[in-house]
């Protein structure tokens, strides 16, 4: 395409909130509240907002820049700064399929929730009637209501990974739903998807406003919001701790897939993208302390309400085994009967099994889930307890379905924007290339569908993008400090925004992002060598709960190719175009050889 035929977003405001539907997704809502809880608290934040500052804001910058001075999309525009780095692009695609290809079946577990939620009982409140019709189904009863219908229900789950069964027709057609959406919102390019964005960027924040509102009205929502909010200062000396602050930065902007060069290369010439890296970075931030507001209050519920449910369990325990009156034992005063029961009658008290303390708030609050696990068994779980849990459970998953779509425009544009910057590809119309592209990814995500689809999203989501997303950035940042030049990349600033960048954006790029993305890297590595052979959570029905699981070696081979093939996108370009252009001097040279003989004839 050429440079004039290029459209361009209607205004500035479409393209901030491009990157806004874009970098605010679903690691936002489970994601940062997991690694809250995980290191201390309202703690984590000091690492987190550091990490934002040297790591998150001046590689956005960076890359919103390179896009927009080329007006190219990754591959396009890392060639024109030199033909031996167009692997750096090619990767970005590469790691940008693989995340379209098993991020969408997210956004088709929504539907099926969103879907199943227009009924008077929440199908997930409450266990299916066995065969019999003499009690609950024993998977269910073994598990949770909300398990059981997650792992059972939604998935039909294997046992295992090398246990594989049919494609689950639901899930299939909840998935061309998904697909089928994510098409007509790119369906013409940057002219529909500049119009979507309005809508996908604004509502999940609407949502979550209605959300807090209700969430801290709950019944025992302040012990979570508390607990978030009460650092634990010695987890700052936990190397672990920084680390994830600077990963949940790296991977929450969506750093390194192409999305934000794409977006860019779509800008006017002369747009002020520097303000609009530091909008969109702090907006990305505190979205994620605003939906961990959200999220710890209705822990603090989920919490509180399986706290009074177990003291009321042990309360009729002790009731029925020392004969005592209703009115005897209360929440108020179980723990001193605990006391004076275990001291006066301490053979007949060893006899009930109980536990020292067999009730506590505060380990409740303790127990950490992240990804699936708490998006849709932890906040289905709270759902069910509260008045109108249709209502809150028809706007959850809207939600949830807003930010995975929002997400997914940029994951798509990834891949579409650098294809299309090639000539063989500029005859094909939009509607059309969009429509392969929306249809590949369709059919090769079915296999997510399949009853052992989740073994394979798990080990899609674990290895397909982290390692990959580290090297292409670290590669990226490198060239454009030490081989296109730091000097050059102020003129081309100064060129665009009639200003050079201030020594704060030259020291980050030039010292500190590229050392922190290398000390990343090298920990990655040792955290993969040092994790021995790697594992995933397999579903064991007759104990109803997740057990660790090795991958079989088709499994390890598999997660070794993930590693491998968008890296190796890199040398290997590199290579072919040294390759090209040694073919190419050799045929000049052989040119210029006839040519001297032919004036000496």
């Amino acid at each position: 395409m050429g440079k004039d035929a290029r459209p361009n977003w209607d205004n500035p405001m479409q393209f901030v909130l491009a990157c806004v539907s874009y970098a605010v997704g679903l690691g936002n809502v489970w994601r940062f509240p997991y690694l809250c809880q995980t290191h201390g608290g309202g703690g984590f934040m000091i690492p987190y907002l550091i990490m934002l500052v040297l790591e998150g804001i001046p590689l956005f910058y960076l890359e919103l820049a390179i896009g927009q001075k080329m007006s190219l999309g990754s591959i396009g525009a890392w060639t024109a700064i030199s033909p031996y780095l167009g692997g750096v692009g090619l990767a970005s695609v590469v790691t940008s399929l693989y995340l379209c290809l098993y991020y969408n079946i997210i956004n088709a577990w929504s539907f099926w929730y969103l879907f199943h939620s227009f009924q008077s009982v929440l199908p997930w409140a409450e266990c299916p009637v066995n065969a019999n019709l003499t009690g609950p189904v024993e998977e269910c009863d073994r598990a949770s209501p909300t398990e059981y219908f997650f792992y059972r229900e939604t998935l039909n789950i294997s046992p295992s990974i090398e246990v594989n069964g049919g494609i689950h027709m639901g899930m299939a057609l909840c998935l061309l739903l998904a697909w089928v959406i994510t098409y007509l919102f790119i369906v013409r390019g940057v002219k529909s998807t500049g119009k979507v964005v309005y809508f996908t960027a604004t509502f999940p924040y609407l949502v979550l406003f209605i959300y807090l509102i209700r969430g801290v009205t709950l019944h025992g929502a302040i012990n979570g919001v508390v607990y978030m909010f009460t650092p634990k200062m010695e987890q700052l000396a936990n190397p672990t701790t920084w680390i994830n602050a600077a990963t949940q930065i790296f991977f929450s902007l969506g750093l390194g897939f192409g999305s934000l060069i794409a977006f860019a290369s779509y800008n006017h010439y002369n747009n002020n993208f520097e303000r609009q890296a530091i909008v969109v970075s702090l907006i990305n931030s505190s979205t994620s302390i605003f939906a961990s507001i959200v999220t710890f209050s209705i822990y603090g519920f989920k919490a509180t309400v399986n706290y009074e449910n177990c003291l009321e369990s042990t309360r009729i325990k002790l009731l029925n085994a020392f004969s005592l009156s209703e009115d005897t034992i209360n929440m108020d005063n179980i723990f001193e009967w605990i006391q004076r029961l275990n001291e006066t009658f301490p053979h007949q008290f060893a006899e009930l099994g109980l536990p020292e303390v067999p009730c506590d708030l505060n380990e409740e609050l303790d127990t950490a889930v992240e990804g699936t696990g708490l998006a849709f068994i932890v906040y289905s779980e709270a759902i069910k307890n509260m008045p109108l849990p249709q209502l809150w459970s028809v706007l959850y998953f809207f939600m949830l379905l807003l930010l995975g779509m929002g997400s997914m425009l940029g994951n798509v544009t990834a891949i579409i924007t650098p294809l299309r910057d090639f000539k063989i590809f500029a005859g094909i119309s939009n509607e059309l290339f969009n429509g392969i592209v929306c249809l590949f990814c369709l059919l090769v995500g079915l296999g997510f569908t399949t009853t052992s689809g989740n073994y394979w999203f798990t080990m899609f989501n674990d290895y397909g993008a982290t390692f990959s997303l580290l090297f292409i950035v670290l590669i990226e940042v490198i060239t454009v400090s030490y081989i296109y030049g730091i000097k050059r990349f102020e003129k081309d600033i100064e060129d665009m925004l009639g200003h050079r960048p201030n020594w704060y954006w030259k020291i980050m790029w030039k010292a500190v992002s590229p050392l922190l993305l290398i000390a990343l890297f090298i920990f990655y590595i040792i955290n993969y060598i040092q994790g021995g052979t790697p594992t995933y959570q397999a579903w064991d029905k007759d104990k109803g709960k997740s057990v660790v699981t090795e991958y079989p070696v088709f499994g390890q081979l598999f997660i070794g190719l993930l590693l491998v093939s968008s890296v190796s996108c890199v040398p290997l370009t590199a290579l072919y175009a040294y390759c090209r252009k040694r073919k190419q001097g050799k045929h000049h040279d052989h040119q210029r050889q006839r040519t001297v003989s032919t004036i000496s004839a």
